[in-house]
């Protein structure tokens, strides 16, 4: 069987060299145009890594503003405008996610390098069911989770943009597979203790 290819970022949003041109300049309807067309990525963003519909919004203010701040200085480099941008997302929800450090102080190397491949459980296609599985996971396992899938970040980026390890990236991923399973499909776990 071939290797996936990595899903695309929801951030990965191509936007016109004209148009950037215009907000590096700081013309109101590019900077609007911009805001537009990442509202809802940064927002989803913050809502998987935060938690919480308040933080999102809140994450989105504040990227808004730092993206809108800064643009002027944005020169590329390599790196596309929506990267840019998604990074200094993610740098503010890591920020407020610091800020509160939950339960996430755990032994990093517990469950280290777990390879878990098994297929996702049948609710993990219900867009409900899983954002209220991952609402339950701590703020940073949620997180890497969310970075690894969904934004198909390596473990390298993962570990560099939390001041972590490699290890604590992976084990955190393996961690929450495990987690997020066992709460999408309990069914396995109550089996397992019937049988035993």
């Amino acid at each position: 069987m071939p290797p996936a290819l990595p899903r695309a970022s929801s951030f990965a949003i191509d936007l016109p060299e004209a148009l950037l041109a215009r907000a590096r300049r700081g013309e109101a309807a590019a900077l609007e145009a911009v805001y537009r067309a990442f509202e809802r990525p940064v927002y989803t963003l913050g809502l998987r890594l935060c938690g919480s519909p308040d933080e999102a919004r809140d994450v989105l203010q504040d990227t808004m503003l730092r993206v809108i701040g800064r643009i002027g200085t944005w020169r590329g480099d390599g790196t596309p405008f929506w990267g840019w941008l998604r990074q200094v997302a993610v740098n503010e929800c890591l920020m407020r996610l610091r800020r509160r450090r939950e339960d996430d102080e755990l032994d990093p190397l517990l469950d280290a390098l777990a390879d878990d491949h098994a297929p996702p459980p049948p609710a993990a296609g219900d867009a409900a069911t899983l954002q209220r599985a991952l609402a339950r996971l701590p703020a940073t396992t949620r997180s890497v989770l969310w970075l690894y899938h969904a934004e198909g970040y390596t473990h390298e980026e993962i570990a560099a943009s939390m001041a972590r390890s490699v290890s604590f990236s992976k084990s955190q991923l393996a961690r929450g597979t495990r987690r997020l399973r066992a709460l999408l499909d309990p069914a396995p776990v109550a089996r397992e203790v019937t049988h035993a």
